[in-house]
């Protein structure tokens, strides 16, 4: 079993990351204990925790009452993980952030189904307003969102959190449970819940740089849907024909044979705000009614859209966010769909070789948010510099994304 990141003994604190890491087997009985270890010594402003669907959940939460010395633990289950080895499976991952660099204050919503934008309105407000207070010297700032994954309700949520985040660039990661899509969880401090969802704002004296990317370049192929259930995300008709018969023939392939592998070469994007956006397929049903990761209404012109290569197209996002100035590190939010296809496409090593060479930590998804949109597909994240530095392309907070063309 091996933890890597921060030297546990380390004392010069002066040479220690900007954010620190440590990772660990799932499996792992020890696994609080090393993470405790490999992230060294605090004070933290707040740890992130992605862990993999394969941890033991109860063991999880009890030594994380036990053995966990900070006040603030969040986090949430994955669809794999992103570590010192790019792309991975059965990890533990944990990032911790100082407070010499760092100031947060997060906004827990307990109940997904019920809460209403009223609800979350004077929390928003306040946490950003006691933030500023605490933290002028910050002038940096930036608010990330873990979501449970099987909610459905990231679309509503991130709408509702739009008007109260000012100029706060925002992107987050809905919760995994591997290739399961059977239950997601959210870490709030000590306590491992469902059907929730944690915002966090951030202020720091390191420059930052929220973007969302995607590879995928639309075609000619489109099509309507003209009959849908869009509480649950489902689509029944396209074109007036059974959804999951008529995608198929647009894509040349038999329905029987829809799956995952499918979907992410084939995927659908929708036009919102002036830029196309990835609604990832979900699962197809046996009577031919398509779940989507993503909102979904009747009257919406879905388009086909075709992958370019991941890896070339990755390795271009990742040197634009470096010019200038080269992050400390990159905190990802990574669509399950472009691991899906990466395994695929046997691009798993070149792509997780890149994510080393940038020091990219985080989790696979069920869905990413950025700014007041939940999409699929992306690679969505957090760029963070060291202080002082200026990136050149785009400024700092700046909220980037590329149009799908």
């Amino acid at each position: 079993m091996h933890t890597y990141g921060q030297t546990p003994h380390m004392t010069d604190l002066s040479a220690a990351p900007l954010v620190r890491r440590a990772e660990v087997d799932a499996d792992d009985p020890e696994a609080v204990r090393k993470i405790i270890k490999g992230l060294g010594p605090g004070p933290f402003s707040i740890v992130l925790m992605f862990f993999s669907p394969e941890t033991d959940r109860v063991a999880l939460a009890r030594n994380l009452k036990a053995e966990i010395p900070w006040g603030r633990v969040m986090g949430c289950s994955t669809a794999g993980e992103l570590t010192s080895m790019g792309y991975d499976e059965g990890k533990i991952v944990a990032m911790a952030f100082p407070v010499e660099h760092f100031g947060v204050e997060t906004l827990l919503v307990s109940d997904l189904k019920t809460c209403t934008p009223h609800d979350l309105m004077g929390g928003l407000i306040r946490a950003r307003q006691l933030l500023s207070r605490r933290y002028p010297h910050f002038t940096h700032e930036f608010a990330m969102l873990l979501v449970d994954g099987l909610s459905e309700r990231e679309d509503q949520l991130t709408a509702a959190l739009a008007s109260g985040l000012g100029s706060v660039p925002l992107f987050g990661g809905s919760a995994g449970d591997g290739a399961r899509f059977e239950e997601t969880f959210i870490i709030n401090g000590r306590d491992i819940i469902e059907n929730a969802a944690i915002l966090t704002f951030f202020r720091t004296d390191c420059p930052v740089r929220v973007f969302s990317y995607d590879h995928l370049r639309a075609t000619e192929k489109r099509m309507v849907v003209t009959a849908a259930e869009p509480n649950a995300r489902i689509v029944k008709e396209i074109n007036a024909e059974p959804a999951g018969a008529e995608y198929a023939r647009l894509i040349g392939s038999d329905p029987a044979l829809l799956n995952d592998n499918v979907f992410a070469a084939h995927p659908v994007v929708v036009r919102v705000g002036g830029k196309q956006h990835v609604r990832a397929i979900k699962s197809v049903a046996a009577n031919g009614d398509m779940s989507f990761f993503a909102a979904i209404d009747e009257g919406l012109v879905l388009t086909l859209a075709e992958p370019m290569d991941m890896a070339t197209h990755l390795k271009g996002a990742l040197e634009g966010l470096s010019q200038g100035a080269t992050p400390e590190m990159i905190l990802a939010c990574d669509c399950i769909f472009r691991r899906i296809e990466a395994r695929n496409s046997q691009k798993s090593a070149e792509i997780s070789a890149l994510l080393v060479k940038h020091n990219v930590r985080g989790f696979s998804t069920y869905g990413e948010q950025i700014g007041s949109i939940h999409v699929n597909q992306t690679f969505t994240g957090v760029a963070i510099y060291p202080p002082g530095s200026t990136p050149t392309t785009g400024k700092p907070n700046m909220v980037e994304s590329e149009e799908t063309r």
